[in-house]
């Protein structure tokens, strides 16, 4: 039987905002009216696919909860995740009247979330904002943590702000209108905190697999809340990533990089599951991981129907783009690697040729 759940994130010790797990959206107007905004305006903020799906029952909810609701719909896709398209909402916002007290609500995945709250975080030096997050992805990793941003010309995410959210709101009932390959794709960050903080977890996730992979609503509670679980812990510890959070990051450096040259036509989690396979490739090489390990990883990477290889990059390419990589570090790049599985670590030492040979591994 599926139960509804509730994680609060702190910061230094205060409780800052809930992470609220549910089967349904029936219990979302109750906790917008806990953020005393019934005086005040809300805009949705919302894409052009998420809009036909849940954008009519989403106002229903929300009209109730303030005194003034508007919308505001952007054309579907990672390519308008851009300054242009947070001008317009700027715009929006101003002929509405929208002042420092008022709200925006994110509803849709991590394009939507990335956008709305990075608006939310400039505009008028800062408003509250709350998260409807309704992909995979989004409700395990980018409505978490307030990590906001746009992409800048092909640099992904290049402009961006920490602004936490004052809720974040998951219907994991969202989850049967995702296509496979979103869904499939969400799966990517979800491996990656198991391999990163909990063994246990990552073994579970391929136990499970069947009931995961029919998007079966008690087993997708149980998913998102022990990955939410896993990134609280780690924001909570390091909220503006000048450490531990950078763990986070496993899998990344290499899966941007292959994102980038590939003109974002593979999923996100797709490349950080390649990125995944590079980084725990060179972990092997090092002897912090056995060959099973890895093996076992591209099992459980192609049971949720993720690549394990790509083709039409060169690793040249990559290690090129890996240059304006957001990690990088008095001009190193703060790669991740695991020393087992479910304890990753923080290494500046990595060298393009331990990248080059392993990327080897996943090209074609």
């Amino acid at each position: 039987m599926m139960t509804d759940r509730r994680l609060t994130v702190h910061r230094d010790g205060k409780p800052i905002y809930d992470i609220v797990l549910s089967g349904s959206f029936a219990e979302l107007a109750e906790e917008v009216k806990k953020l005393d905004i019934g005086g005040r305006r809300i805009c949705i903020v919302t894409d052009s696919t998420v809009a036909e799906l849940y954008l009519e029952t989403v106002s229903s909810i929300l009209a109730g909860c303030c005194s003034t609701l508007i919308s505001f719909v952007f054309p579907a896709g990672e390519e308008h995740k851009n300054l242009d398209t947070v001008r317009s909402l700027y715009r929006h916002l101003i002929v509405n009247r929208f002042d420092r007290k008022d709200m925006l609500a994110a509803l849709g995945g991590g394009v939507v979330g990335d956008l709305c709250g990075y608006a939310a975080a400039t505009y008028l030096r800062g408003i509250s904002f709350i998260q409807i997050p309704t992909t995979l992805l989004s409700q395990v990793d980018s409505s978490i943590g307030g990590k906001t941003g746009v992409d800048f010309d092909s640099y992904k995410n290049m402009v961006g702000a920490f602004h936490m959210p004052s809720l974040v709101y998951t219907n994991v009932s969202t989850l049967k209108t995702l296509p496979p390959e979103q869904y499939s794709s969400g799966m990517g960050e979800i491996i990656k905190h198991g391999l990163i903080r909990d063994r246990d977890y990552y073994r579970w996730l391929y136990e499970n697999r069947e009931q995961i992979r029919q998007r079966d609503a008690g087993a997708c509670l149980t998913m998102i809340g022990r990955s939410d679980e896993i990134k609280r812990q780690v924001v909570e510890n390091d909220p503006t990533e000048q450490g531990e959070r950078a763990l986070l990051n496993f899998g990344h450096t290499l899966g941007h990089a292959i994102e980038k040259l590939a003109e974002f036509t593979i999923p996100h989690g797709h490349c950080v599951g390649l990125g995944l396979l590079a980084a725990a490739e060179i972990s092997r090489r090092r002897g912090w991981i056995r060959g099973e390990d890895l093996m076992q990883l591209q099992t459980v990477l192609r049971e949720y129907d993720m690549p394990v290889s790509v083709s039409g990059l060169k690793p040249a390419s990559i290690l090129a783009a890996t240059k304006n990589d957001k990690k990088m570090d008095s001009g190193r790049i703060r790669f991740i690697l695991l020393r087992s599985i479910g304890d990753a670590v923080i290494d500046r030492t990595v060298t393009e040729k331990e990248m080059e040979d392993a990327l080897n591994t996943i090209l074609m």
